[in-house]
């Protein structure tokens, strides 16, 4: 599996507000960031126990994964939109389970999860950033 299914594994992600003149890689990985932001500020409220705050942002970031999770391109042909969309609905269920059972250790486990594939994304060359044209059957 090259770099450019990756890069085409998600749909046209549109823009809105500050952020409308970044392209889809780039809204991409701001979505990412906001939500490594917000569970590591969630994380400090959990640790301070003020759980209005810290349901606030949990409530957000998983709301931004399924951002994530609904830009993924299910015409696309390779196993990574599958794999995928099961790795986002897996962070959503531990991230609901973290917010009601006080576990840092679970908004941990999300953040590291997270973090890693921020740092995949990144890692696409720009060439294979761009949309691939359809190829033709014939």
């Amino acid at each position: 599996m090259g770099f450019g299914y990756g890069a085409g594994a998600y749909q046209q992600v549109r823009s809105h507000g500050s952020v409308e003149t970044a392209d889809a890689h780039g809204l991409i990985t701001m979505l990412m960031d906001g939500a490594i932001e917000r569970l590591v500020k969630a994380r400090g409220h959990m640790v301070r126990g003020e759980v209005a705050a810290k349901g606030e942002l949990i409530s957000r970031c998983i709301d931004i994964i399924g951002e994530l999770q609904g830009s993924l391109d299910p015409k696309v042909e390779t196993p990574l939109v599958p794999q995928l969309n099961a790795l986002y609905d897996y962070m959503s269920r531990r991230l609901l389970h973290a917010s009601l059972h006080n576990d840092p250790r679970v908004l941990d486990e999300v953040t590291g999860l997270l973090q890693q594939l921020r740092n995949s994304w990144a890692m696409i060359p720009l060439d294979a950033r761009r949309p691939q044209p359809a190829q033709d059957p014939t």
